[in-house]
């Protein structure tokens, strides 16, 4: 779901809307998604810090959600500027989801079944995300030139709910047990 949804708004499709939406010209557009792939990088190495203070499911979806609002939010962009903070913004943190998942696929499943469990995921990742630009041309056309940016946004927070749901009781081999919060007395 979550892949299927990043394939609504692909490079080419941002170039497109930008320069459609604020007439950006193509050569300012170089610069943008270089930052935005150099802040992607540097995310993954943050990730990995956040991942081992708050733990991977929090990191994995708690990163997420907002850079999913932040997508969302683009078509909204009053100026050419505003939307590519929400961009870099977004950049920042969307795929820190990517080496916490990673990370604990790994840890969740047997060692002898690692390498299987990866592949896989992998593997549906990368079909799931080409039917996303059959989808988003569909969405510009019934619903507007943003519309893409906002299913995607949505799809990816439910995707992000679902793994929270999914996963919020299962535990990690060595992951410290939580005792649930006090209930408060009546008084």
């Amino acid at each position: 779901l979550d892949s299927f949804a990043g394939g609504f708004v692909v490079q080419a499709f941002l170039a497109y809307w930008l320069r459609r939406r604020y007439g950006v010209e193509a050569d300012a557009l170089g610069p943008v998604f270089s930052a935005a792939g150099l802040l992607q990088a540097a995310s993954s190495l943050v990730a990995a810090r956040l991942g081992a203070r708050f733990g991977l499911r929090r990191t994995m979806v708690l990163t997420h959600l907002p850079s999913n609002a932040f997508l969302a939010a683009i078509p909204l962009a009053p100026a050419y500027g505003w939307a590519v903070a929400l961009l870099l913004g977004r950049s920042t943190l969307s795929q820190m989801d990517v080496p916490t998942r990673q990370a604990y696929l790994a840890a969740l499943v047997p060692s002898g079944e690692r390498t299987a469990a990866a592949a896989f995921t992998n593997t549906a990742r990368s079909l799931a995300r080409p039917a996303g630009p059959l989808l988003a041309g569909w969405l510009m056309r019934a619903f507007g030139v943003g519309a893409p940016f906002v299913a995607a946004g949505a799809l990816k927070a439910a995707y992000d709910a679902l793994l929270w749901l999914s996963f919020r009781r299962v535990r990690l081999p060595g992951e410290p047990v939580v005792p649930p919060a006090p209930t408060p007395r009546p008084g």
